[in-house]
């Protein structure tokens, strides 16, 4: 069941759903707009895929033994650009998502949704997208360079593979920094839709209502 808060005046009932309709009614909107959710999961894709690559690339080559320290400095500061530039895209992209949805997070407030409700449906929207491309994106950029080691050197190449490098020193399996570059950029997500969520649940139930998009 809704659980109902009561304002001080008794006249405002605002209401949260459970976590299990918000899930749902998140998963309903990335449905629905689909065409916007693949453009806000692929800026996390192109980041993860570029982060796979280099850490699977740096495995193979460390377990060669042809990682010089001057390469590692480099895909570093790549990463680290390129997400950057994914997680800007997702906040854009939400931003948009914002603007798109006024009547609807408009309605929602009128029929008494609390700002941190409709906080909670972005935030989990974003966290379902950037967890899929994400995935999608270590599959991808992992499986993109041991195919080009394959052609390139046969499966010599996969005969040794070492740690990944994922820089300062810092050095972990494979699995295991695949695995974390997933949960990075789930984190990157949510992280990029604070503020769109902040905006969308402190707009004026009236003024959403009468925008026209």
């Amino acid at each position: 069941m809704p659980r109902a808060s009561t304002e001080e005046s008794g006249i405002e009932r605002q209401i949260m759903l459970p976590w299990r309709q918000s899930l749902l009614m998140s998963k309903q909107n990335i449905f629905v707009r689909l065409g916007r959710a693949v453009i806000t999961a692929s800026g996390i894709f192109l980041g993860i895929a570029f982060l796979s690559s280099v850490l699977t690339s740096s495995a193979i080559l460390s377990g060669q033994g042809e990682l010089p320290p001057e390469l590692q400095a480099r895909n570093a500061w790549l990463v680290v650009m390129s997400l950057l530039v994914a997680t800007l895209g997702i906040v854009n992209s939400m931003l948009m998502s914002v603007t798109e949805r006024y009547k609807e997070i408009g309605t929602m407030k009128c029929l008494g949704a609390l700002d941190t409700f409709i906080v909670r449906l972005f935030l989990i929207e974003s966290a379902m997208l950037g967890l899929i491309g994400a995935a999608l994106g270590a599959l991808v950029g992992s499986g993109v360079i041991c195919l080009v080691y394959l052609v390139g050197k046969g499966p010599a190449a996969f005969r040794h593979v070492g740690q990944a490098v994922i820089g300062g020193g810092l050095q972990l399996p494979l699995t295991l920094s695949l695995v974390l570059a997933v949960l990075l950029g789930g984190l990157l997500a949510i992280l990029a839709a604070i503020y769109p969520a902040w905006r969308a649940a402190k707009m004026p139930p009236a003024a959403a209502l009468r925008s026209e998009i």
